[in-house]
């Protein structure tokens, strides 16, 4: 659902940014009830005051914006229902941030939410208004389903500014009121504190009722809340200020692992509350028609085992029923009836695994739906739907569950995307029981890219060469995707001066030798043969060969990038540095008789962010090359800056572009 959950950039905050004590921002001390925001105005927020701390852009010239007020107020009952006010005052620093502060958006949900733009303005630096409102409005519908209530109607509000210049101001404020919870009493809400800009004043108000427990996690606060209690009701106030835009790093963590300050927090609950909630959902959607089995039967007539069976309904889940993007986020929590998903031929992420897990139950095979977060980093100590935005379906077996995401239709049974891989999953069964599960993290060995070259020189300088492509795991959905429909002659002819171009100038291909994309049972594998006169450039005795693969020289220019930032704040995140995979060149060269090579130095380097290890060597009258870079994982301290450098300064030393050849007598 789109509530409070409006995606921020995240960025630093420096360390010496305190609580907002007594300001004159606030016009009044808290009276243990939040402020009610109307568009007459914010009674405990003086303008004037936000306004003064607008900024000269050329004191900040490496921000293109800065937050003068990031404020949220909000009041939440337990039965779910809650009232929201945001309110952003945004100046404007550079060019470039023009058209994006120009451009607003709102979306809430008829029927269940109530949207009310309280204001939006634009003014001058010194607090002049030059625009009162929008130049340009307009409201379009996100059209619901028929039939079922399936989809959730949703509207949205879009606005265009006027006025808007280099140290503008923007200042919007809007309330949003959820009337109809869709599960009761549940309530869920994060909030960065820290963004990808400065922020002058950060705040937020939460009102709940005092009988109401509330789960709260904060992360890296270097202030402390203030609460007050009058009656009935608890108002919790995280209000602090001056907060400077830190610049990001590379290979750093996300905002969970940088030490950002912020926090989230949900009404008390489990995850067996979550599940029971959508299987009670859920329960009548899984009846197969005879229609439908009919259609199964005839898609798992060739299937001789139960894999078979489980890979054939898979194929037509994921490849044949369209995937439309509209998932749990949204509001649309029920899935449809199976026989609507096939009678239509679509389908959102539920949708999918509704009818996945119906089909192989009509077949004896148990499966169960997953909810999830597309993006990972569900918080587990927050059981909320709206953690969750994502569902995919998981088959239990004697090694524990098979996970597949029938949204992904490049991707075999059973393999997951890297934002799936290792992050928390709830399996849910049509008792309403649970497994709170954590999905496979494949190792970056199998998610591989394997380039064998092999072929000969003659005397002449003619080389003649095969190269056969592979990969596997997360790999592989790009090469499917580029070949999931057949090639014409033209596309034949593109796709071979392109490989022949990029590994040779100048030579010339043929023999093109493809796999089918859309065939998941296919090894995701092309290969190619190709040719090119005078390769080699003749110098006295010797014959100098440039290689077909070039060395990865730019680890070089990375460490030296990464040692120019100065000193290092935060962590190192060794996903990001290479990523979960590894990628393995072999190049082998059968030479004329008596000819050798005189052989670069091999390379060796290994380290917590990844190994690299390249070997040259002739064996009789063959060269050979062979190149592996395999990433890791794990999050290392920033002092472990200078062991990074070091390691890519290492691989970087493998600059071979060429080598030399003596030729044997004559």
């Amino acid at each position: 659902m789109i509530t409070a959950m409006t995606t921020r950039m995240i960025a630093l905050t420096r360390a010496a940014a305190l609580v907002l004590a007594a300001s004159a921002l606030w016009t009044a001390p808290m009276r243990a009830q939040a402020p009610k925001v109307t568009p007459k105005g914010d009674p405990s927020v003086r303008d004037d005051t936000i306004y003064r701390k607008a900024v000269k852009p050329a004191d900040h010239p490496e921000e293109s914006a800065i937050f003068l007020l990031d404020d949220g107020v909000l009041t939440v009952e337990p039965d779910g229902r809650y009232r929201e006010t945001f309110r952003q005052v945004t100046q404007v620093l550079r060019e470039e941030a023009i058209e994006g502060a120009a451009e607003h958006s709102f979306s809430w949900e008829p029927g269940h939410q109530k949207l009310t733009l309280n204001w939006i303005r634009v003014l001058s630096a010194d607090g002049k208004v030059l625009a009162a409102k929008e130049a340009q409005r307009q409201v379009s519908d996100v059209p619901a389903e028929m039939g079922n209530p399936v989809y959730s109607n949703r509207r949205v509000l879009r606005l265009t500014l006027g006025k808007v210049a280099v140290g503008s101001i923007i200042d919007y404020s809007y309330t949003r009121e959820e009337l109809k919870p869709y599960r009761i009493g549940d309530w869920f809400q994060p909030w960065s504190i820290t963004t990808g800009m400065g922020v002058q004043r950060s705040r937020l108000i939460v009102d709940a009722p005092t009988s109401m427990p509330l789960t709260i996690i904060e992360r890296k606060l270097n202030f402390a809340r203030k609460e007050e209690v009058k009656g009935a009701r608890t108002i919790r106030t995280w209000a602090t200020g001056d907060l400077a835009r830190i610049k990001g790093e590379a290979y750093m963590p996300d905002s969970n692992n940088a030490g950002m300050m912020s926090l989230a927090m949900a009404s008390k609950a489990s995850w067996k509350d979550i599940g029971a909630w959508y299987a009670g959902l859920a329960k009548d959607r899984y009846v197969v028609t005879p229609e439908v089995a009919a259609k199964i039967t005839e898609l798992v007539k060739g299937a001789r085992t139960r894999d078979d069976t489980i890979k054939a309904i898979h194929k037509w889940v994921a490849q044949d029923i369209r995937y439309v993007s509209l998932s749990l986020g949204i509001g649309g929590y029920q899935p449809r009836k199976v026989s609507d998903i096939v009678k239509t031929g679509f389908g959102d992420c539920k949708d999918k695994a509704t009818l996945f897990v119906a089909a192989l139950g009509s077949m004896g095979i148990t499966a169960y739906p997953v909810l999830l977060s597309a993006d990972g980093g569900v918080n587990r100590a927050l059981p909320s739907k709206d953690q969750f935005d994502h569902a995919i379906a998981a088959v239990p077996g004697p090694n524990g569950y098979t996970f597949t995401d029938l949204t992904a239709d490049l991707y075999p049974y059973g393999q997951l995307g890297l934002s799936e891989q290792g992050e928390f999953a709830l399996v849910v069964k049509p008792d309403g029981s649970v497994d709170e599960a954590t999905m496979p993290d494949v190792m970056p060995r199998d998610n591989f890219t394997r380039d064998l070259i092999s072929g000969t020189i003659d005397s002449a300088g003619t080389l003649k060469l095969t190269y056969v492509t592979e990969v596997g795991g997360t790999r592989q959905g790009q090469l499917r995707k580029t070949f999931f429909s057949p090639f014409d002659s033209t596309q034949r002819s593109r796709f071979v001066r392109g490989i022949a171009g990029q590994l040779l100038t100048g030579a010339t291909g043929d023999s093109l030798v493809l796999f089918n994309g859309k065939d998941l049972g296919a090894t995701p594998r092309f290969s190619i043969r190709l040719t090119k006169s005078r390769v080699l450039t003749h110098s006295g005795d010797t014959e100098l060969f440039t290689l077909p693969v070039a060395p990865p020289e730019e680890m070089a220019n990375a460490a030296s990038q990464l040692e120019a930032q100065g000193e290092r704040k935060f962590a190192i995140d060794a996903r990001k540095v290479i990523g979960r995979v590894e990628g393995r060149t072999d190049l082998k060269l059968v030479l004329p008789d008596g000819w050798k090579v005189r052989l670069p130095r091999s390379v060796s380097a290994d380290s917590p962010f990844g190994t690299y290890v390249t070997t040259y060597e002739q064996v009789g009258r063959e060269f050979r090359l062979t190149r592996t870079l395999t990433g890791k994982t794990g999050i290392y301290a920033q002092e472990k800056l200078p062991e990074l450098v070091a390691w890519m300064r290492a691989v970087g030393g493998d600059d071979a572009k060429f080598v030399v050849i003596e030729r044997g007598a004559k």
